[in-house]
């Protein structure tokens, strides 16, 4: 895309998906940040869908122009509703949830088949899913160095279940 394409845009929203944060996203920031692109990574709470929709907007809210809003994984179910704003120009889905209206990440998990390895645990007693530690660098950080990966483990965000389960309102 050229500057002054109707559809350019140097703004770039980027949205974490479960179990993680914004900081897994420093590689990219800098190289689209050298490249010349307006960068905001969105922190989600992980507390809600409408939780983190809100922390998405809130970003939106605050940019000088038209954004590109990039989701990974849980993030992509965040930006497909998110997504609705106008300010946004596009969506870009990392390896990523999309669901539409009325559907929910829990839905779309189901409908495939189980995967090989699952790291994911069962919820706690607050309703809290994590990531099992032993299982996070194959299931989850693949490329990351052993020190990197083990890191994210130990630092991961856990999620809530009624994230999973909460229907999309509305999407993009």
């Amino acid at each position: 895309m050229a500057a002054g394409c109707p559809e350019y845009s140097a703004n770039i929203v980027i949205v974490h998906g479960a179990f993680a944060d914004a900081s897994g996203w420093e590689a990219v920031y800098n190289i689209l940040k050298k490249d010349g692109y307006h960068v905001t990574l969105v922190q989600n709470p992980l507390s809600s869908l409408e939780d983190d929709v809100s922390a998405t907007s809130r970003a939106l809210d605050k940019q000088d122009g038209p954004a590109i809003l990039v989701g990974h994984s849980w993030g992509g179910a965040v930006i497909t509703q998110a997504g609705v704003s106008e300010k946004v120009v596009g969506l870009v889905y990392m390896a990523a949830f999309i669901p539409d209206q009325g559907e929910t990440v829990i839905s779309l998990l189901q409908s495939g088949p189980p995967l090989p390895v699952n790291g994911i645990l069962p919820p706690d007693e607050k309703g809290m899913i994590y990531f099992d530690k032993a299982k996070f660098r194959e299931c989850f950080a693949a490329e990351q160095s052993e020190n990197k990966a083990n890191f994210m483990a130990d630092s991961q965000q856990p999620i809530t279940v009624k994230s999973f389960l909460t229907p999309l309102t509305e999407a993009a």
